[in-house]
């Protein structure tokens, strides 16, 4: 099988399983669960395909890594449902589809977003309870790129704009925080699912952090030139937000500069955990095709 359809195989297996483990439509209260899944019903779960390829670096058969990666789905999307409230980035599309509080109202895509974070953890917990130390590991992966240091802490300091002072060590805690965060747990809860030490893990821990913040580089240099018919949400809301990110600060060709060697690090660093030939390989090269 080529990586082209392993990709394919792995996004199936994705939506099959968010359709499994989420709680259904019909389940009360009706409306709260259809945003749930609603806001899970599409996608690029670049995460979970992080997750899924990381697990099979050594892997063990007898665990399975889906839980975990709808898990990271989960978490993720709870933060793009906060992210696209009025009080926050007030954007009304989101994966080319009305935005949560859009599709249904605020009161509900706070809850949603607020179930969905709780839900992310309730899974790991009762899929990995067979493996109790796997389950902790997982958790606590989780919960820290989640927390108030990293994911949250990294959106406070966005959402602050211009009343900070505005530098390169600022943004990179913004965009370490805020994005990489959460890629570096998928890879290193991906690794942890399988027969991989802590020199392993941490590694591929570090490769999630670069990969993180060459695709937020990326992702702020798009907002800037990028075409919102391809990218499935508005373009030109960080600077109407008056958020700092790197075109801002350096200028678009600085930035692609810092992008690619961002890439190099990364893909030298997944090639020490893997192979060049891997799909783990062949998965973080195609993210960064932007």
């Amino acid at each position: 099988m080529n990586h082209e359809s392993t990709l394919k195989s792995k996004l199936y297996s994705i939506e099959t399983a968010i359709d499994k483990w989420l709680p259904a439509a019909s389940t009360r209260p009706i409306e709260l669960h259809k945003a749930m899944r609603y806001s899970m019903s599409s996608g690029k779960r670049l995460r979970p395909l992080l997750l899924l390829a990381a697990a099979e670096v050594n892997p063990r058969p007898e665990i399975d890594p889906l839980p975990a990666a709808v898990g990271v789905e989960c978490l993720h999307s709870y933060s793009l449902i906060h992210d696209d409230l009025p009080a926050i980035d007030n954007s009304d599309l989101r994966r080319n589809q009305p935005s949560c509080h859009k599709k249904f109202d605020e009161p509900t895509a706070l809850l949603a977003g607020d179930a969905l974070l709780t839900y992310a953890f309730h899974l790991l917990a009762r899929a990995y309870q067979p493996y109790p130390e796997i389950a902790n590991l997982l958790v606590l992966k989780l919960s820290e790129a989640a927390g108030s240091e990293q994911l949250i802490g990294g959106q406070m300091e966005d959402i602050l704009g211009d009343k900070l002072p505005i530098d390169e060590q600022r943004l990179a805690f913004i965009h370490q925080n805020k994005t990489a965060a959460l890629f570096a747990a998928s890879i290193s809860m991906g690794l942890a699912l399988g027969n991989n030490d802590l020199p392993i893990r941490e590694k591929g821990h570090e490769a999630g952090i670069s990969l993180g913040l060459a695709f937020q580089i990326l992702d702020d240099i798009l907002d800037v030139e990028g075409d919102p018919s391809l990218m499935g949400k508005p373009t030109g809301i960080d600077a109407k937000n008056k958020k700092i990110t790197y075109p801002t600060l350096f200028g678009l060709a600085e930035s692609r500069k810092k992008a690619h060697l961002l890439i190099q690090k990364t893909l030298s660093l997944i090639e020490t955990i893997g192979t060049k030939d891997s799909f783990f390989y062949f998965l973080c090269s195609k993210f960064l095709e932007k």
